[in-house]
């Protein structure tokens, strides 16, 4: 497979002009909006303050928008170069209306979730109240997920835990009716209250760096997909029923999400991976279940010019219904320490090309905006197309979508 590299600044007029000719509606160019420097590696998008415009939660500080000023959230420590937050998960957990934050640490077992206070609190940058969710009993959290395993409507919470020998989890978001004890000026009296919690479901007994949501078998229900294999997504109740695991393959430092699609539309699903600590983005073009039963792929590289690329994402920038590839150089991943850790931070976007059954591959911004654990898109400036949050070691950006304002 052909791999085109383009080596260019951003807004070179010879870039966009040898891209037009490639591809009539890219490149599309992007504007950075810096929103902090700190060492936080998650971020997510929602209607924090209830206004009806998309606003950015990440790490610490929650962003309005339109003034993508810092009102802080929450207090996290850190820890030998690492924020104590593997990134953040938007979702109404004590359903009043309010988008709540749900987080766990890279090294604890704890689910929080943190409350939208609302009003004025929240205008004035008080702390979210922190609450306890529940304990996973497991502390190696590579990336956490809200995913609907059940379609169900709600969200199941699942850690990927980097440890092989660790269990596949995934937790269901109830209420519990619990005695509480509260006080109001000098009365001190237990009263019953419903409390959000957590219940465990266990798919499996294997895990590994790496993970992702989708199809991998075609049969109609989304399995999971990870660095060792796949887990098998049974008929009828999804989370009592048992999940096979099939270890198809073993891939080390497999992506955080692998992306579980049919990129070339041949009716057999793919997966496109990537080698988060090290070099390397791959598709798996699917080629259906082999003699043995096992799935079988044909592996073509997509880019391996930098180093980790840790997250994958899925975003239509140019209209045209068809989503590109998405990720970039997590910046100081593992302190800098893996191959190419300590090159200059980059992000790029890849079309498919269905004609030469390939992608090109276009940069968004380099040298200045790496990624983190976690890339958002959404239309967060209402212009009718979709923008970027990225936040990583090296801060928190949004990246504008310029297309309908660069002809």
């Amino acid at each position: 497979m052909k791999t085109i590299i383009l080596r260019c600044t951003l807004f070179s007029c010879s870039l966009v002009c040898l891209c037009q000719a490639l591809l009539a509606d890219h490149p599309v160019r992007f504007y950075v909006r810096v929103l902090a420097h700190d060492g936080n590696e998650g971020c997510d998008v929602a209607d924090i303050d209830g206004d009806g415009k998309l606003d950015i939660v990440a790490g610490r500080n929650w962003y309005r928008n339109g003034e993508w000023t810092p009102r802080a959230m929450r207090i996290i420590e850190d820890n030998n170069g690492y924020v104590r937050s593997n990134g953040d998960s938007i979702y109404d957990v004590n359903a009043d209306g309010r988008p709540d934050v749900v987080s766990i640490d890279f090294l604890g077992s704890e689910v929080y979730w943190y409350e939208n206070p609302g009003g004025e609190p929240l205008m004035q940058g008080y702390l979210w109240p922190k609450h306890l969710l529940g304990d996973t009993e497991w502390a190696n959290n590579e990336v956490s997920y809200l995913i609907d395993l059940n379609q169900d409507g709600k969200p199941e919470f699942i850690s990927n835990q980097w440890v092989n020998k660790n269990p596949m989890l995934a937790f269901s978001f109830t209420k519990e009716t619990r005695q509480i004890e509260v006080t109001e000026g000098r009365k001190t009296e237990w009263v019953e209250k419903e409390i959000p919690t957590l219940i465990k479901n266990k798919i499996g007994e294997v895990n590994g760096h790496g993970i992702g949501f989708g199809d991998v078998n075609d049969d109609g229900r989304d399995d999971i997909v990870f660095g060792n294999g796949w887990y098998e997504c049974p008929e009828g109740d999804r989370l009592a029923g048992v999940w096979k695991y099939h270890p198809d393959w073993e891939k080390k430092h497999a992506a955080c999400p692998m992306l579980v699609f049919d990129v070339d539309g041949d009716g057999v699903t793919d997966v496109i991976n990537s080698v988060a600590h090290g070099y390397g983005i791959h598709w798996w073009r699917g080629l259906g279940p082999g003699d043995d039963g096992k799935l079988q792929f044909e592996e073509h590289l997509i880019d391996d010019s930098f180093s980790q690329p840790h997250c994958l994402a899925l975003a239509d920038f140019d209209g045209d219904g068809t989503q590109e590839l998405i990720t970039g150089k997590r910046v100081r991943a593992h302190n800098g320490k893996d191959p190419g850790g300590l090159e200059p931070p980059v992000m790029k976007y890849y079309v498919w090309d269905q004609e030469s059954k390939s992608f090109e591959v276009f940069p968004i911004v380099e040298s200045t905006v790496g990624i983190g654990l976690q890339i958002r898109t959404a239309d967060l400036d209402d212009d009718g197309d979709v923008d970027i949050v990225v936040a990583g070691k090296e801060g928190t950006q949004i990246l504008f979508n310029a297309r309908l304002h660069q002809r």
